[in-house]
């Protein structure tokens, strides 16, 4: 399983950004997905997830902010962060779940390579 992570940048406070996780070599669908972020000096930290049934867990720092969808059909997952704020600053990750606790890294089994998110205030 590859995941490809992109859709990162510069955006300024407020500003939205929508990044993408295109997996190939094994279909989304029958898998829960997540995306952590690390920011320089920060221990990897749980963002959102989704499992294969399509139900939706969020922190606390970023719901009601940021929307995680995926297209079965294209076989990508989506991040839609809206009203950025420069605490979200980080390299974003997505991965792919091989069952556990959603908010745990060690649930995930593959990890695409990471996209940096840089919000200016």
């Amino acid at each position: 399983v590859q995941l490809q992570a992109s859709g990162g940048g510069l955006v300024q406070a407020g500003g939205s950004l929508r990044l993408s996780c295109a997996a190939s070599g094994r279909s989304l669908n029958n898998y829960g997905m997540g995306w952590f972020r690390q920011a320089p000096g920060k221990e990897r930290e749980f963002v959102v997830a989704i499992s294969w049934r399509g139900g939706t867990y969020y922190s606390d720092s970023v719901k009601g902010r940021f929307t995680i969808s995926r297209d079965n059909a294209k076989n990508t997952m989506y991040l839609q962060m809206n009203s950025l704020k420069p605490e979200d600053t980080a390299v974003y990750y997505c991965a792919q779940s091989r069952g556990g606790t959603y908010y745990d890294p060690t649930s995930y089994a593959y990890w695409g390579q990471g996209t940096q998110v840089t919000v200016s205030s």
